[in-house]
């Protein structure tokens, strides 16, 4: 695979991104166009591994090794067959991925990985650009309906998956936008909206039908899937956030990250807000609270809202910028992430508790928050104690709540359809997919819990397969990998 002595003649290089100033000026997607002979002196670097690691990494079992070998030999066209045949939008995975197989790569182990995710990435947007990836409408049709709940990544994957097979699929989603996170949560500068507009159109010539403003339990009554279609798949997502119910939460300025975030790609797509309404950061002192993606994405969107000064807070220590020993390849390492965001300026700080916030006039003013430290326990469960007379206040105009999600909603149409959940308040599924309910599967962070794009993809195509098998008795649907 790759150029023999690759890997030893040249470093890891990927795109380079455009520059700080000029991109906290719009919202625009960061990275600069990636010439052809670098990218194919990345995929070069792939290395004769033997026993390609970055497949275990990867949830949808891409078969990387040979696609950047395609690479590396100009073979533009060949490498995108090999990562259409696991991934069904690599244009998606390829900008907004943490990208596990680079982490489980060979090269990992002493050196810096190849640049799989960017690789991804220039494959797919050459398809588009020569007009290699167009519509695929299945050969015949089943006869067989199927419901999508949920336009995200796993309902997109396995509405794709299961029009392919040549079932009827309409894709209900209750927002105003298909896409889900995809065009909701996520930031035009990580991922511009056309990408996703794009692949609608594609789906929408395949022959999926959809269907917005479709809130199922609220203005669709959850009886009525199964009197209209042989089957229903729920891929809702994970959507009930995990709110901080301390003191003072009730003060106007402090937000979810999903309504600051959401507010701002509608904004961006026409729409109009409500003076009263709006959340801005613009001339303000913000904190958000969580480190994770989400976190990140409300820090370079309060830059470019314009700011006077943002600090990210994390209640967890913060990660060494090298794997530790209990930490080793290929395992997913725990270390300090930056993204472009960071580099574009605010204040990270690490241990701290949240225990109230405070204002006048019920806007609030101040977060006041202790030291916390962390030691394991003789379970060997870390534990988190405060640290004494470690007390600290920082002025703030706008929090955000940015610390993940719990399970998907459980009001509406989980509880109207019955189905049965799972300990953590995920929908529970048997090894097809299927719910307690026959005919009613589930697929993505709505079964599986809060997770990555490339998760909720795989998991998207296994509940296709899960509704192919129902409806035929067989599927020849490929599976992604197992979970690992």
């Amino acid at each position: 695979m790759g150029k023999p002595s690759g890997f030893m003649e040249s470093g890891r290089q990927p795109p380079e991104r455009r520059p700080v100033a000029e991109r906290k000026g719009d919202y625009q997607e960061l990275y600069l166009a990636w010439p052809e002979k670098a990218a194919r002196e990345q995929g070069a670097r792939c290395m004769d591994c033997a026993v390609p690691f970055c497949h275990m990494g990867c949830p949808l079992g891409n078969v990387i090794p040979e696609f950047n070998h395609h690479v590396y030999q100009g073979e533009w066209r060949k490498a995108l067959e090999v990562l259409l045949s696991t991934n069904n939008f690599p244009e998606f995975t390829g900008r907004i991925c943490p990208a596990p197989c680079e982490a489980s790569c060979v090269l990992s182990i002493n050196a810096d990985p190849v640049t799989i995710e960017y690789i991804e990435k220039e494959i797919s947007d050459r398809g588009y650009q020569e007009g290699w990836i167009i519509p695929q409408p299945p050969a015949q049709r089943t006869g067989k309906s199927v419901a999508v709940v949920g336009s995200g990544p796993a309902g997109l994957a396995a509405a794709q998956q299961l029009n392919r097979a040549g079932h009827q699929v309409t894709v209900l989603e209750r927002a105003d936008y298909i896409g889900g996170l995809l065009m909701l949560g996520i930031p035009d500068f990580k991922l511009d909206k056309e990408v996703v507009h794009r692949r609608i159109r594609l789906m929408t010539e395949e022959g999926v039908s959809f269907r917005t403003g479709v809130n199922v339990g609220v203005n669709y009554p959850a009886a009525q899937l199964r009197a209209e279609f042989d089957a229903v798949c729920l891929t809702g997502g994970s959507t009930q956030a995990r709110d901080l119910p301390v003191p003072g939460r009730e003060l106007d300025g402090i937000h979810l990250a999903m309504d600051y975030l959401s507010q701002q790609n509608k904004l961006l797509a026409g729409e109009e807000i409500d003076p009263q309404e709006r959340i801005t950061a613009e001339g303000k002192r913000v904190v958000i609270l969580g480190g994770g993606d989400t976190g990140a994405d409300c820090l370079g969107t309060a830059h470019r809202q314009g700011a006077e000064v943002v600090y990210q807070f994390e209640l967890l220590p913060e990660p060494p910028e090298q794997r530790r020993d209990d930490n080793p390849w290929p395992q997913w390492p725990t270390i300090l992430r930056s993204s472009p965001a960071h580099e574009e300026g605010g204040i990270r700080d690490y241990n701290i508790l949240t225990k109230s916030f405070s204002g006048s006039g019920g806007q609030v003013e101040k977060l006041h928050a202790v030291r916390v430290e962390w030691g394991a326990g003789a379970d060997g469960r870390y534990n988190m104690a405060e640290v004494p007379g470690s007390e600290l206040e920082v002025e703030t105009d706008l929090v955000l709540l940015a610390m993940g999600f719990l399970h998907p909603e459980h009001a509406g149409m989980l509880t109207d359809l019955g189905v049965a959940l799972d300990p953590r308040g995920n929908v529970q599924v048997d090894g097809n997919k299927m719910t307690s309910i026959p005919g009613i599967f589930a697929g993505g962070d709505m079964a599986r819990g809060q997770s990555l794009v490339v998760w909720a993809i795989a998991e998207g195509r296994e509940v296709a397969r899960g509704v192919d098998r129902y409806l035929t008795g067989q599927t020849s649907l490929p599976r992604s990998m197992p979970a690992n």
